[in-house]
Parts: C-alpha cells; structure tokens; sequence
C-alpha cells in the first residue's frame, strides 16, 4: 500500500497568505462598495522596464527564425546571463566566477530545493518571526527546527549564540517581514560563528536592491570569510517586477567544502537532474537589468516603492508607533496598537479601514503583536491607505 510522506501532517492547516486571500475575499463579497487597499501581499504593480521588455521582444523574434531557435539551454542559466551578474557583484566588490552562479525561476524555488543536497539529519535554525516557506520546506524534509529569538528589543536581528547547535542557518537581510536589515560587523559575527560551528548559512538576498546606505551590505560575501560557509539566494521579482515571469540566482560559491565534498558541484548535480532552467526569453529579459540603461530603468521603479515606504514610515513616526524597516527594505513592521493580537488589528484594520495588511503572527510566535505593511502598492493608494490608519488609529 502507498505511503505518504507523514510530515505533511505536520504542517500549518493553511499557508499563510491563503488564509490573508480568503478573509479579504469573504469581506470583499459582503462589501461589494467598499474599496480595499491591498498591502499585504508583496506582489509588485509596476511593469517591466523597457530594456526588459525590448530584449524579451527581441528574443520572441529570435525563436521564430531557425538560424537563432533556442532549444533547450543549460539547466545553470545562459553565460551571458552569468557574466551578467558577474559584472553585477563585481560593482559592489564581490568577486565571483561564472560557474558559482545559477540562474533559476526565483529564490522561493531555490529556497527549497537547495536542501536537496543536505541530509535530513542536519539541524536548522530560523528566525522567529520569519518567511514561512523557510519553515514549511523544512517540515516537509522532516528536519528539526529550532528557532533564533527575534524581537523588539534585539531590533528583529538576532545575534549567534553558543546555545543555538544547527548546522543550516537562515538569514535573510534586508528582512522579510520585519524589514530590519544586518550591517556588516553583525554579519561578520554570524559567519565567523558558521565556519566554527562547520554549519551552511543560506543567505536571502532578495531585496538587495533597497538598500540605500551605502555601509550596509548587499550581498553576505562583502564579509570576510563568508565564501566557505554561505549560499546566497536572490530574486529579480522585487529587484525588477519579475513576479509574473519568475527568475532568480543562487551563488555556490567553489570554496564551500564539507565533508570533502564541494557543494558546487552537488548543486550542479541536482540542477542538471531536476531543473530543465529558466525559458530563454525570460533569460534575456533577465539580462537587460544589468546594463547600464537597464539599471537606471528598474532604479526608477525601486525609488518609487522607496517613496511609498518614506510616506508609511512617516505616519507611523506620526503616530508614535514603534516599526522596523521601511528605509532600507520595501516592508514596514510594526507594533499592533493598544497591544492588539495581529489577527484582531487584521479584521480592525479592514474593517474600519478597508486596508488589508499581513498579521505578524503567521510568520512566528514572535509576531503576535506586529503586522506586516508593504510599499509595492501605487503611491496614491499608498497615501490613502496610510491616512485611513491614523484616522483609526489616532
């Protein structure tokens, strides 16, 4: 008789931006006059730039015509995709080769499938509160989770501590959901804590691109010794708007050695078994963000989120409560007044505000009393929405 896999019983009834869709859509229903400001969700709503859009319409034409037909590609990602953001890591003082990067459809994928090369047996440490799939996708394995204590007073960035005995470690900075993002010296400390411990830290990059201090870093391996204990993962659906058309990089890098094995090339083993790559058009599309023109292009979409946060991290200053976030990262985190669960200030805030947001308390125990905003809505909604809550709240 057929078995499942039991540690799907494990999981959580429902995921969590499931259950944020269903309560919108039973209100929704039973308010069909009422106009609902989404900020819950991180889906963007601007489009793709236009060097994005000429080089996918280019490589429309080019699978039309024999002579330049592409097939199937390398299940790592084109080269010139790689060098691409080669260059890319090299503008900020990271170098990599080309073979330490591959391209896929997102970091969400990549997420969960890099624990394909890592036994079951290894112990993880996640935040709390933290992006459920890191959670989810360990369940599933069976692994044991234990959980590093993210909090108001630690600022939501937890430090290592000698307690914390795991061998895969998870950050992700700037962070979702809490937006607060680690600088350098903090950083340092957890991969020096790595390479001692002999633990793997996989490093969520994905909203790189909203960093505007300059001290902070972009990328794990502007840390001295990170190249032989982390993997970064990062996406161009913030970066880009790339949501819809779905691709992204994982950086392997060569030194990262353990068990006399150098993972590289089991990532490259499982990718080339598992992973057929991302469609050729997407690919180019992908390429265009990286030149010059490109980057000024999709720099004008990323000021423009960054000004949305501006105006909610402003209201919040406004009315005196305490958030992370919103300066760096696209994501503003904040204190539920009146010291409300999340759940409830979720059904007060679209009730009476018609605003709909994201309850801290399904990304942790820690997040109970915080609620997640973000800043990828239009700006004219982002300014509506925002006074909609300090007319409740004040």
């Amino acid at each position: 008789m057929l078995k499942i896999n039991e540690n799907y019983k494990n999981l959580e009834e429902s995921y969590l931006f499931s259950t944020v869709g269903r309560k919108i859509a039973e209100y929704s229903q039973n308010n069909p006059d009422k106009k609902i400001i989404r900020m819950g969700i991180g889906d963007v709503t601007r489009p793709l730039c236009k060097a994005v859009i000429d080089n996918m319409h280019k490589a429309v034409d080019e699978m039309a015509d024999s002579a330049t037909f592409k097939g199937y590609g390398p299940e790592q990602g084109y080269d010139f995709v790689r060098n691409s953001l080669k260059a890319y890591y090299s503008s900020f003082g990271v170098e990599l080769e080309a073979d330490e990067i591959f391209v896929s459809d997102g970091a969400k994928s990549d997420i969960a499938n890099i624990l394909d090369i890592f036994s079951v047996d290894n112990t993880v440490l996640v935040p709390d509160p933290v992006y459920p799939v890191y959670v989810d996708t360990n369940i599933m394995a069976g692994r044991k989770i234990i959980f590093a204590d993210a909090n108001e007073q630690n600022g939501f960035l937890p430090l290592p501590d000698e307690k914390y005995d795991a061998d895969i470690i998870y950050i992700c900075s700037p962070n979702n959901p809490t937006g607060a993002v680690y600088n350098k010296d903090q950083l340092k400390q957890w991969v020096d804590f790595a390479n001692k411990k002999g633990a793997v830290i996989l490093f969520d990059a994905a909203y790189e691109a909203f960093i505007s201090d300059p001290e902070l870093p972009r990328s794990i391996y502007q840390i001295e010794g990170a190249k032989t204990c982390a993997i970064e993962i990062c996406s161009l659906s913030k970066t880009a708007g790339f949501t819809g058309t779905r691709c992204g990089y994982t950086v392997v890098p060569k030194s990262l050695v353990f068990d006399n094995t150098m993972l590289n090339k089991l990532w490259l083993r499982r990718q080339t078994t598992k992973f057929n790559g991302v469609a050729y058009i997407i690919q180019s599309g992908a390429a265009a963000i990286f030149t010059e023109e490109g980057r000024k292009q999709i720099q004008e979409s990323i000021d423009y989120y960054k000004r949305n946060a501006k105006v909610m991290a402003d209201a919040f200053d406004e009315m005196g409560i305490w958030y992370t976030g919103g300066k760096n990262s696209p994501y503003i985190w904040f204190k539920c007044p009146d010291d409300m669960d999340s759940w409830d200030f979720f059904d007060k805030l679209l009730e009476e505000a018609n605003v709909a947001g994201t309850p801290g308390a399904g990304f942790g125990k820690n997040g109970s009393k915080f609620f997640r905003l973000t800043a990828f809505g239009n700006y004219e909604n982002t300014v509506e929405a925002m006074e909609r809550i300090k007319n409740m709240v004040l």
